[in-house]
């Protein structure tokens, strides 16, 4: 039982007790076969100083032991992994899911406000239990920095300061890394729980925040009446009602051009608002039939276009004469026209083909002989 508070100090029946904590799958390991380790009013949080029930599991093999550095109640609040005090549902910094979801969350920091409020915010959770809950609106940043799975590497067990110094004399059955260490100045290496939970000056967060602000993103093009955009990496079997089923419901589609020999496809709206929507909605983040489609602006296609109503334009368009230039040459008589350099025609002499009589053919004298037959008829051998 924690003794840092007598109970005095605190009510015991707002202390905290739990059977199973609320942690992340990054926490928990890879392992099926999970054995923790509970040990009633254990330890107080780290965020309200509240005893609270404590676990602590290994998560695996060669991996650190874990356990449980904030209460239920706090981490609900916020909801992160007591253990490692990420979100649960995108495994990234508190700061920056808030910074993603335009969050501004009022927490008290007083110890005296911080009791009150935590007090009370028991009795909201078990409501929104009851009633089932709420979520918070998807953001398309969280969702690119999100991680896909478990990173488990973040269970691995610390450096081991003896060997840093040359005196680690256990070898192998050192639970602890045998690696050098970072630069002492690396500011990840200072953190705190507080600064997580609140999302105040992480230097994760701030890490992240800087890797996010220079991702690529879709410029828009200066020509306001281009409306199309460009669909790439197509599976064999997507069919054009299967575009107009995803596009339509980011404004009236005018046109879908379907090029199933190149996998792509050129989608046309009738507002350019529609198809910004639509451009900003499936940029990097559109899958169909298993495939990542590439979205883009059609620019090559408006400006074939642009350029051929030009041209004809032009033709059109009968320009006038500019003053101070000279006349036009006159036409070419019609005799001079095939023939530039006046060079009067000369008549070609025909020459008369000899004759020559074809002499028949004389069988050779031996072929005489063989056709003679050796035996007259009407006589024997």
């Amino acid at each position: 039982m924690s003794l840092s508070k007598t109970t005095n100090t605190y009510n015991r029946q707002n202390w905290e007790d739990s059977d199973f904590p609320i942690v992340c799958e990054t926490c928990l390991g890879d392992s099926p076969y999970l054995r923790m380790a509970k040990e009633k009013y254990g330890k107080e949080c780290e965020v309200c100083a509240r005893p609270f029930t404590v676990f602590r599991w290994c998560p695996g093999a060669r991996m650190r032991f874990k356990k449980t550095e904030i209460c239920q109640t706090c981490a609900r609040l916020r909801n992160a992994c007591q253990t490692c005090l990420l979100d649960l549902e995108y495994g990234l910094p508190l700061q920056v899911r808030d910074a993603a979801l335009k969050i501004k969350e009022q927490i008290p920091k007083s110890d005296v406000n911080k009791e009150y409020f935590v007090q009370n915010m028991d009795s909201e959770l078990a409501k929104m239990d009851e009633a089932g809950g709420k979520c918070q609106n998807a953001s398309d940043v969280l969702a690119k920095m999100a991680r896909k799975a478990p990173y488990y590497e973040r269970n691995r067990p610390h450096i081991c300061s003896f060997w840093v110094k040359g005196e680690c004399r256990r070898g192998e059955e050192c639970p602890y890394r045998h690696e050098r260490p970072t630069d002492p100045e690396d500011p990840l290496s200072n953190q705190n729980f507080k600064d997580r939970y609140y999302g105040v000056n992480d230097p994760v967060a701030e890490k992240m925040m800087n890797r996010a602000s220079e991702m690529p993103k879709l410029e828009k093009p200066e020509d306001q009446t281009i409306t199309t955009l460009y669909v790439g990496n197509l599976n064999d079997i997507t069919t054009e009602k299967d575009l107009r089923d995803v596009f339509y419901q980011y404004g009236e589609i005018r046109n879908i051009t379907h090029v199933a020999h190149q996998n792509c496809a050129f989608i046309q709206y009738t507002t350019r608002a529609a198809a910004e929507m639509a451009a900003e909605s499936t940029y990097g983040r559109l899958t169909l039939g298993g495939h990542k489609l590439n979205v883009r602006w059609g620019h090559a296609q408006a400006r074939k276009d642009k350029e051929t109503t030009s041209l004809a334009a032009m033709k059109e368009i009968k320009m006038k004469p500019t003053p101070g230039l000279p006349a036009p040459l006159p036409p070419l008589p019609t005799e001079l026209q095939n023939n530039f350099f006046n060079i009067a025609p000369q008549a070609v002499p025909v020459v008369a083909t000899p004759f020559i009589p074809v002499m028949p053919t004389l069988p050779h004298p031996s072929m005489q002989y063989m056709s003679t037959p050796l035996y007259p008829p009407g006589t024997s051998k």
